[in-house]
């Protein structure tokens, strides 16, 4: 059971970075080369606002789903599982129209802003958060 267990973390892991491997050719988003350029005064990019945003929904759907995955086979409880999956979505209801409010803005707001509000929107930051807060609550419960 317990290579089982392991292979579904790797698969987890693996599917994290086959999405990230896959972005320039699978996802539609203009902004990766706008923001790989490192170059504050590169020409903002044009973009169809429907398809980028169904985009960005896709892979946040995929990275939540790999993500889930590493979460319930680390700690084997669909109750923390579930509280995963509720403060992503939280995390994503939260920053996504802000990263879309960007954009509309061109980001005036602020580059890194952006840059870094993008993050959390097209990469799986949460999961990187949520495992140590797991352990800890694990490490909590054992005393």
């Amino acid at each position: 059971m317990k290579i089982l267990r392991y292979f579904c973390i790797l698969l987890g892991v693996l599917g994290l970075i086959a999405i990230r491997g896959i972005e320039d050719h699978f996802f539609y988003d203009p902004f990766l080369i706008f923001f790989k350029s490192a170059n504050h005064s590169a020409d903002f990019p044009n973009f169809v606002w429907g398809k980028l945003i169904l985009n960005y929904l896709l892979r946040f759907t995929l990275n939540t789903f790999f993500s889930l995955v590493i979460i319930h086979f680390i700690f084997q409880n669909s109750k923390w599982t579930k509280e995963a999956l509720i403060l992503m979505l939280l995390v994503f209801v939260i920053v996504f129209p802000i990263y879309l409010y960007c954009i509309y803005d061109r980001f005036q707001f602020g580059y890194l802003f952006s840059f870094y509000v993008r993050r959390f929107v097209i990469q799986p930051l949460t999961v990187i958060l949520l495992i140590p807060i797991f352990y800890y609550r694990k490490r909590i419960a054992q005393i």
